[in-house]
Protein backbone atom coordinates (compact mmCIF):
# COMPACT_ATOMS: atom_id res chain seq x y z
CA UNK A 1 0.00 0.00 0.00
CA UNK A 2 1.66 3.47 -0.77
CA UNK A 3 0.08 6.49 0.63
CA UNK A 4 0.65 10.08 -1.16
CA UNK A 5 -0.48 13.34 1.15
CA UNK A 6 0.22 16.70 0.24
CA UNK A 7 -1.60 19.62 -2.08
CA UNK A 8 -2.25 20.45 -5.43
CA UNK A 9 -2.58 24.18 -5.17
CA UNK A 10 -4.80 24.76 -2.63
CA UNK A 11 -6.32 21.42 -2.31
CA UNK A 12 -5.14 19.07 0.01
CA UNK A 13 -4.51 15.41 -1.19
CA UNK A 14 -4.39 11.92 0.67
CA UNK A 15 -4.26 8.95 -1.42
CA UNK A 16 -4.03 5.51 -0.71
CA UNK A 17 -2.88 2.95 -3.08
CA UNK A 18 -3.38 -0.80 -3.45
CA UNK A 19 -0.96 -2.20 -5.64
CA UNK A 20 -0.15 -6.28 -5.99
CA UNK A 21 2.52 -7.82 -7.09
CA UNK A 22 2.41 -7.79 -10.51
CA UNK A 23 1.22 -3.94 -9.96
CA UNK A 24 4.60 -3.25 -8.23
CA UNK A 25 6.68 -5.21 -10.96
CA UNK A 26 5.33 -2.88 -13.29
CA UNK A 27 5.89 0.34 -11.85
CA UNK A 28 9.52 -1.00 -10.29
CA UNK A 29 9.91 -1.94 -14.65
CA UNK A 30 9.02 1.50 -15.55
CA UNK A 31 10.82 3.34 -12.57
CA UNK A 32 14.04 0.74 -13.72
CA UNK A 33 14.84 -0.18 -10.17
CA UNK A 34 15.25 -3.41 -8.75
CA UNK A 35 13.13 -6.06 -7.10
CA UNK A 36 13.57 -8.70 -4.54
CA UNK A 37 13.01 -12.28 -6.08
CA UNK A 38 11.33 -14.54 -4.36
CA UNK A 39 14.29 -16.42 -3.35
CA UNK A 40 15.40 -13.24 -1.42
CA UNK A 41 17.95 -12.22 -4.29
CA UNK A 42 17.90 -8.66 -6.01
CA UNK A 43 17.47 -8.83 -9.99
CA UNK A 44 16.93 -5.76 -11.76
CA UNK A 45 13.95 -5.06 -13.56
CA UNK A 46 13.71 -4.72 -17.44
CA UNK A 47 12.01 -1.60 -18.77
CA UNK A 48 9.00 -2.04 -20.34
CA UNK A 49 8.07 -0.48 -23.91
CA UNK A 50 4.82 1.07 -24.42
CA UNK A 51 3.96 -1.56 -26.91
CA UNK A 52 4.43 -3.80 -23.98
CA UNK A 53 2.31 -2.36 -21.24
CA UNK A 54 -0.09 -2.21 -23.98
CA UNK A 55 -0.04 -5.58 -24.85
CA UNK A 56 -0.21 -6.42 -20.75
CA UNK A 57 -2.98 -4.00 -20.03
CA UNK A 58 -5.16 -5.59 -23.51
CA UNK A 59 -4.43 -9.16 -22.10
CA UNK A 60 -5.69 -7.67 -18.67
CA UNK A 61 -8.63 -6.58 -20.10
CA UNK A 62 -9.69 -9.86 -21.59
CA UNK A 63 -8.64 -11.94 -18.40
CA UNK A 64 -10.28 -9.24 -16.28
CA UNK A 65 -13.72 -9.32 -18.37
CA UNK A 66 -13.58 -13.30 -18.46
CA UNK A 67 -15.22 -12.56 -21.84
CA UNK A 68 -16.12 -9.61 -24.30
CA UNK A 69 -17.56 -8.73 -27.48
CA UNK A 70 -15.43 -7.17 -30.22
CA UNK A 71 -16.88 -3.74 -30.69
CA UNK A 72 -16.74 -3.38 -26.84
CA UNK A 73 -12.95 -5.01 -26.76
CA UNK A 74 -11.70 -2.70 -29.31
CA UNK A 75 -13.35 0.32 -27.85
CA UNK A 76 -11.64 -0.08 -24.84
CA UNK A 77 -8.64 -0.88 -26.76
CA UNK A 78 -8.74 2.50 -28.92
CA UNK A 79 -9.30 4.12 -25.58
CA UNK A 80 -6.01 2.93 -24.26
CA UNK A 81 -3.61 2.81 -27.59
CA UNK A 82 -5.05 6.26 -28.64
CA UNK A 83 -6.05 4.97 -32.38
CA UNK A 84 -8.46 2.63 -34.27
CA UNK A 85 -5.33 1.35 -36.25
CA UNK A 86 -3.20 0.39 -32.70
CA UNK A 87 -6.79 -1.04 -31.27
CA UNK A 88 -7.30 -3.33 -34.33
CA UNK A 89 -3.42 -4.91 -34.19
CA UNK A 90 -3.96 -5.12 -30.16
CA UNK A 91 -6.89 -7.02 -31.21
CA UNK A 92 -5.23 -9.54 -34.15
CA UNK A 93 -2.24 -9.89 -31.49
CA UNK A 94 -4.86 -11.34 -29.29
CA UNK A 95 -6.51 -13.83 -32.27
CA UNK A 96 -3.37 -15.20 -31.50
CA UNK A 97 -2.63 -15.44 -28.21
CA UNK A 98 -2.71 -18.76 -26.44
CA UNK A 99 -4.61 -17.54 -23.54
CA UNK A 100 -7.54 -15.83 -25.86
CA UNK A 101 -10.10 -18.16 -27.29
CA UNK A 102 -11.97 -16.33 -30.30
CA UNK A 103 -15.77 -17.97 -30.87
CA UNK A 104 -17.75 -16.40 -33.29
CA UNK A 105 -20.86 -14.14 -32.18
CA UNK A 106 -24.26 -13.89 -33.28
CA UNK A 107 -23.22 -10.37 -34.09
CA UNK A 108 -19.33 -9.83 -33.51
CA UNK A 109 -16.66 -12.24 -32.01
CA UNK A 110 -16.64 -13.24 -28.46
CA UNK A 111 -12.76 -12.80 -26.86
CA UNK A 112 -12.76 -14.95 -24.33
CA UNK A 113 -9.97 -15.43 -21.27
CA UNK A 114 -8.50 -19.16 -20.65
CA UNK A 115 -5.70 -20.01 -19.23
CA UNK A 116 -3.03 -21.19 -21.40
Amino acid sequence: MVRIRGTIGQWPVDLTLELDESDWARLGAQLQVTVPAESGATVAARPVSQDDALWQTARDLVRQAGQIDGPQLLGQLEALAGSTAAAKRLLVRLRHCSEVKVLSGTDSPLYSWVEA
